[in-house]
């Protein structure tokens, strides 16, 4: 892909921007009953949903739609991640039953595709792995025809515990890169570029059966050129899926929003990402790592078939 992609090239002067108006086509639903029917049935088997701990902000949509993308380990972080809205301090030891609980939050909302993922648990010596691949292992056991995509850290690069994991069999394992590589320190100082390729390239190897995926935010003072190689990059270590959404900023202490792309220009990137090679593209204002996941993991397993 050349450099005279049809995107206009952004500013990458890195310097804070002020506060930004949201244009209108960030705008959302208001809530409706079936939201509210989905946050009780979180609330009442004591889950945590990454919809409301990072502030998403497709929270109504999908709560209407009877999805959710549940959170495990619990609700606070052991890195500071400076987009993210998730609480940074030592977290409470893992639950036994979360497992359990969560399968069985999934099974009565009649999810087909179930998402998972979880804060960063450093502070654990196989930094959450198992619990990953206990949770996989419940939701195979109470809804055997359902797929199961995970959102994982990056456990370090450890290949043992991407091991673990893979050995669970999701459908999708999903490692996002975030942001560009010049970004990185900036976005999220605890991660590394080269480490998270890495990731998604080792699952490959483990198990070339598991889709893989990562997802890139915009709008935090990246150029268009900086996009597409990190794109390149992807496809580069074995990575299939993509997902290319709007930063938006979820609090005063995040970073700013540099700039909103507008639907065409997502429609452009898009374009960019099949271009090279993606098996499988979500681009949007509103697109998140597990919006709409189903439908992505749908995508990709029709061009697997040749359907």
């Amino acid at each position: 892909m050349s450099s005279s992609h049809s995107l206009p090239v952004i500013g990458a002067s890195g310097e804070s921007a002020p506060k930004r108006r949201l244009p209108p086509w960030l705008k959302r639903p208001l809530p409706t009953s079936e939201m509210l029917d989905t946050r009780k049935l979180i609330n009442d088997l004591q889950l945590n949903t990454v919809c409301v701990e990072a502030r998403c902000p497709n929270l109504t949509e999908c709560w209407s739609r009877g999805t959710a993308t549940f959170m495990v380990l619990g609700d606070e972080c052991t890195r500071r991640c400076h987009f993210c809205a998730v609480s940074t301090k030592k977290p409470l030891p893992p639950e036994p039953d979360e497992p359990q609980r969560m399968a069985d939050a999934a099974a009565r909302l009649g999810l087909r595709h179930v998402v998972i993922t979880s804060v960063a648990r450093d502070d654990l010596p196989d930094e959450g792995a198992a619990h990953f691949a206990a949770c996989i292992a419940a939701v195979r056991e109470r809804m055997p025809h359902a797929t199961i995509e995970v959102l994982v850290p990056d456990f370090h690069g450890r290949e043992e515990l991407i091991r673990v994991v893979c050995d669970a069999r999701p459908e999708v394992y999903n490692h996002n890169i975030e942001t560009v590589e010049r970004l990185q320190k900036k976005a999220r100082p605890a991660a590394r570029y080269e480490r998270t390729l890495g990731v998604l390239r080792t699952v490959k190897r483990l198990d070339p059966r598991i889709r893989t995926k990562s997802g890139i935010m915009v709008g935090l003072g990246e150029t268009t050129d900086e996009i597409i190689a990190t794109m390149r990059d992807l496809r580069a270590h074995d990575c299939e899926m993509i997902t290319i959404g709007q930063y938006l900023r979820p609090g005063d202490i995040q970073l700013p929003v540099e700039k909103y792309y507008t639907p065409e220009e997502f429609d452009a990137l898009a374009d960019a990402a099949r271009e090279l090679g993606f098996s499988a593209v979500a681009s949007g204002p509103f697109v998140r790592s597990s919006y709409f996941a189903e439908t992505l993991f749908a995508d990709t397993d029709i061009l697997r078939s040749g359907a």
